[in-house]
């Protein structure tokens, strides 16, 4: 029974170490030692105060949580740059009821980012993207408070996530 043990333990660690350069996240990072973010201005017609600098700490805070990178305190040291603008904010009525309110209400962010990767001299993997997602409210809901917060946090996580996939994902 012990042998069994140690050749199971065995087994396990070669297959976890036999892809030296494996993740999980399927996250390539190449050469790349350090990243920077630049601080996402809000350049959207309507100014939701705030939104400009929980987007620049959610995407800061993914890839520090997803890689082995380490921010960098400035752009001219990083070998990874993030950047741009939210271009678009705005709410708009879906569905409409019998009284002509609202039913539901979509709440839309639209972000411009621009992605430098210093570690590789040819360019081929910078971009300049717009990503968007949106979240559909009930009519009677307030878009304040609670229920602002969270849309703008579930729309933060998806574009985050589109943001993070189209740069370092290498599928």
């Amino acid at each position: 029974m012990k042998k069994l043990q140690i050749a199971f333990l065995f087994l396990s660690l070669l297959c976890f170490n036999s892809c030296g350069f494996y993740s999980f996240t399927g996250v390539d990072i190449g050469a790349a030692e350090s990243f920077y973010v630049r601080y996402f201005q809000n350049n959207a017609p309507i100014v939701e105060p705030g939104i400009d600098r929980d987007f620049t700490f959610a995407l800061s805070d993914l890839i520090q949580n997803q890689t082995s990178l380490n921010l960098s305190a400035n752009a001219e040291s990083a070998d990874l740059i993030y950047e741009g603008e939210i271009v678009d904010y705005y709410f708009a009525p879906q569905t409409a009821t019998s009284d002509n309110v609202a039913a539901q209400t979509r709440l839309t962010i639209v972000i411009l980012c621009r992605f430098t990767n210093k570690s590789i001299a040819d360019g081929s993997q910078d971009f300049e993207k717009r990503f968007s997602f949106f979240v559909d409210l009930a009519g009677t809901a307030q878009p304040v408070g609670a229920v602002l917060d969270g849309a703008i946090e579930e729309i933060y996580e998806r574009i985050t996530q589109d943001i993070f996939q189209e740069s370092l994902a290498n599928w």
